[in-house]
């Protein structure tokens, strides 16, 4: 009797939330005719939703193909397999697995998934901008699930846009170099790139049936995924299949070469005991294969110290590789790609990107004593002076952690990139610094790295144990995704919430603040960047 009445409790509390318009979820509405099959979502308040689709399917180490077509209606409802990688090292911060609350789901090597965001009902001949979302991680980890704010409901739901988030391989399955031992594995090294290109050709051919526009497709990612929008620019494959491209956090102008690559791919094999018959890799456990090529990374990387250099790859070891022909030549390093000239780009960074008193809590309240000694360690002491003078004309106001804190890395090749774009003289670029600091945990998030991710999505709400989710969050938010949306369907990222925001020059160097109060501001961190570019190599800290 008592569990009778609790399920009709239940039941009438739904009743009662329904009617007071809280999400609204049927699963009977969301059907659509992809090129493999027909598939089943949801609809949730006006949005149909489709998860786990596969994109195209691939054997280990070799190029995807399309996948399979399927009989009948295939349910689509749950996020799909995401690709093998190691164990999440943020679980071990309590502060921090708190604030960014991600969903690791779990991993298969057939991964290769796409997730649907869609105002459509079906393909109603509509032709709405579809954003496809490459998430971060590097090139070794991540998914298109694994924050709340990739979630593409509000996105889709406030911009009238198809949003598409996915899965590809990762780390040794998506770019481990074994072109040395068979052309049938030519383009290993490339196999997680290659999975994009695919991905990208399944939006291409299944656009319509979402009510999206083929033939305006932007491309938009963070941190990894930021590279992987650099990398895709310069991919002959990738050519067409995008037109409007979104780098956050992520500028990538040199990847690894054909020599870095393979060696690893060598010294993989040797460690695996499979040089003399590389097809047993075929069966090698994934755990096994992940422990000799990460081993082999760091064996390669200390070998070429020694000799010189690593070839300036911003990310050494699992990175698309320059074999000359899915990757011709270096992303951004000797140019802007010829491919992508007619592309508009947008690029920034957050203000603190990997700040260190996130991190460290004895950084928290350091005084100026202990900033000037943290730049001192990290560029040298005869350099202090300077990078803090030059510091306080970029921030006027700022405090001592703000030089902690102070991002060396994101921001200059950010910069660099849209200087190389905007000389190109090509389609325009916007330059963008997200600026605004989180409430959540005492502040101690500031702008980190992926902090503007909610805000893009329009997810402050969802996504709250990173932002707050209160009023000045809800606000930027808005005006965030409002800018985002205008440059997927345009290219140009102006709209009425906002200042007007030139588009980029390497002279004017215009530069839109999100914050509380938006605002353009023009080469303010010049002298910065030059100071730092000056320093032969700074510390890690």
């Amino acid at each position: 009797m008592r569990r009778i009445l609790l399920c009709v409790l239940a039941v009438a509390a739904f009743m009662t939330a329904s009617a007071a318009g809280d999400p609204e979820i049927s699963t009977s509405d969301a059907v659509a005719t992809v090129t493999q099959g027909r598939i089943a979502g949801y609809t949730d308040n006006g949005v149909n939703i489709y998860k786990g689709i596969p994109y195209a399917k691939a054997e280990r180490f070799k190029a995807p193909v399309k996948a399979d077509p399927w009989p009948g209606v295939r349910s689509c409802r749950q996020y799909g397999p995401t690709a093998p990688q190691a164990e999440r090292q943020g679980w071990q911060n309590d502060e921090i697995a708190f604030a960014f609350n991600w969903d690791d789901g779990y991993a298969g090597e057939d991964c290769l998934r796409a997730n649907v965001w869609t105002p459509a009902k079906s393909a109603d001949g509509h032709k709405r901008p579809v954003m496809v979302w490459l998430h971060g991680g590097g090139f070794a980890a991540g998914s298109g699930q694994e924050l709340p704010g990739y979630d593409g409901a509000n996105l889709a739901r406030k911009g009238d846009v198809v949003v598409v988030t996915l899965n590809h391989r990762l780390n040794v399955l998506g770019f481990l170099d074994l072109s040395e031992f068979g052309p049938e594995y030519a383009e290993s090294g490339n196999a997680g790139l290659l999975d994009l290109v695919a991905a990208l050709e399944w939006v291409r051919d299944n656009a319509e049936a979402f009510g999206g526009d083929p033939h305006n497709v932007t491309i938009f990612g963070q941190s990894g995924g930021g590279g992987k929008v650099s990398v895709l620019c310069a991919t002959p494959a990738a050519k067409g299949l995008f037109h409007k491209a979104i780098v956050q956090s992520g500028s990538t102008l040199s990847t690894m070469t054909a020599e870095m690559s393979r060696r690893i791919g060598r010294e993989t094999a040797r460690r695996l005991g499979v040089e003399n018959d590389i097809s047993k890799i075929a069966d090698v456990p994934y755990k096994e294969l992940l422990a000799a090529g990460t081993a082999a990374i760091a064996a390669v990387r200390t070998q070429a110290e020694a000799e010189g250099g690593t070839g300036g790859a911003f990310i050494f070891g699992w990175a698309p590789t320059v074999e000359g022909k899915v990757l011709p030549c270096q992303p951004f390093a000797e140019g802007a790609p010829e491919q992508s000239r007619d592309i508009p780009m947008m690029i920034g960074t957050t203000r603190c990107e990997f700040s260190p008193t996130t991190y460290v809590p004895m950084l928290r309240d350091a005084d100026m004593n202990v900033a000037r000694g943290f730049i001192g360690n990290r560029y040298g002491q005869d350099n202090a002076d300077s990078i803090i003078a030059a510091y306080g004309k970029a921030y006027p106001g700022y405090q001592p952690r703000d030089l902690i804190d102070f991002d060396a890395t994101f921001r200059p090749n950010a910069v660099r990139q849209g200087d190389i774009k905007a000389g190109q003289g090509g389609a325009p670029v916007y330059m963008y610094l997200f600026n605004w600091e989180s409430p959540v945990l005492g502040g101690i998030l500031r702008s980190t790295h992926c902090m503007e991710i909610p805000f893009v999505f329009d997810n402050a709400g969802v996504h709250a144990s990173m932002t707050g989710g209160g009023a000045e969050a809800r606000a930027l938010a808005d005006r965030m995704s409002d800018a985002w949306l205008a440059f997927a369907r345009t290219g140009n990222p102006n709209t009425p919430s906002l200042p007007e925001w030139p588009a980029y020059t390497a002279a004017g160097r215009a530069t839109m603040f999100f914050d509380n109060e938006c605002q353009v501001r023009y080469g303010h961190d010049r002298e910065l960047l030059d100071v730092v570019a000056g320093i032969a190599s700074p510390r890690s800290f």
